[in-house]
């Protein structure tokens, strides 16, 4: 079959199945007749794309994986074909993040593997299927509570250790301390002191990237304190990895606010698999900051992010 051809199928399966639309809008999207869609989504069938997951990446994704690849020294990436609107790219993401951790978890036994959290980690393990796990340990890499003391409803340490039958070890303190005072408070807790050092041990990392937006997750969720938003804002951070904000050159912002994460650090995790998975729009700039802290081994994001990320590197 002709690339052009089992690329537009691969994509029409994608819009039906990942992206939820209908064949109507399937079609629309593609610029074919509502027939013409609904034979694609036949090919992808037949040809053995439409699993769990959907299998398959067009000619662009795959210029772009590679072109991310040799420009930071990864070693793998994936690109998920554009979407429209945000919902459909998470769901994306997520379902091409599912597809890779499922295959890891598959070879992967007796080992710890450190979570962080996030809109996108959460479609990912939403999209994963029931697997039994290899002697498996989960661990939180970050502080999971809100600046209420709630339990963070984008925390997926308990849901991946319920999708594989493991064990999960959470970290229960806020994402980032109100001030020095507390942080020092939490810090000198033995349990607390006990979960770090264990996530420290773990052998993968699993984890996302925060971009600066009015919509980002540790601002809608009150993970920070306001006024320690509205500091990385004026400083010109463009986004949050490991507990720290970044400016666009992956420096650390300098402020006092920018050193009470309470969770490990980009340098606690260097050196490591450290897998990081990137959902939503806009998220090129603060992945380009992410990946030149030089921590991040394989990438798994959306195309627009990923065409952004190489247009300011």
């Amino acid at each position: 079959m002709p690339n052009q051809q089992l690329n537009l199928a691969t994509k029409a399966a994608w819009l039906a199945y990942i992206g939820g639309y209908t064949q109507s809008q399937v079609a629309k999207r593609l610029n074919v007749s509502t027939a013409k869609a609904n034979r694609l989504i036949s090919l992808a069938h037949a040809n053995n794309l439409v699993k769990i997951f959907v299998e398959g990446e067009t000619v662009k994704c795959v210029a772009l994986e590679e072109q991310i690849i040799q420009s930071f020294k990864l070693n793998s990436c994936i690109v998920v074909p554009n979407f429209d609107n945000e919902q459909s790219e998470f769901n994306a993401v997520g379902s091409a993040g599912a597809n890779y951790l499922h295959q890891l978890l598959k070879k992967t036994k007796d080992s710890i593997i450190g979570i962080g959290k996030g809109r996108t980690l959460c479609s990912v393990i939403e999209h994963l299927p029931k697997t039994k796990g290899n002697n498996l340990q989960f661990v939180s890499v970050s502080g999971g509570l809100t600046r209420k003391f709630s339990t963070n409803p984008f925390d997926v340490i308990h849901k991946i250790a319920e999708r594989t039958s493991s064990d999960a070890y959470f970290l229960p303190v806020p994402y980032i301390a109100k001030d020095k005072q507390e942080k020092e408070m939490l810090l000198s807790q033995q349990s607390v002191v006990q979960m770090l050092d264990f996530a420290k041990t773990a052998d993968i990392y699993i984890v996302g990237i925060g971009s600066i937006q009015s919509n980002a997750h540790v601002h809608e969720t009150g993970l920070i304190e306001e006024s320690t938003w509205q500091t990385m804002l004026n400083k010109q951070a463009v986004g949050d990895f490991m507990g720290a904000f970044l400016d666009k050159d992956g420096i650390k912002i300098n402020d006092k606010s920018n050193n009470l994460s309470l969770g490990l650090t980009s340098n606690d995790i260097k050196g490591k698999k450290v897998i990081a998975i990137v959902g939503g729009k806009q998220k090129g700039i603060a992945t380009l900051a992410a990946l030149k802290t030089n921590t991040i081994t394989d990438l798994i994001i959306g195309e627009e992010s990923a065409k952004q990320l190489i247009e300011n590197f």
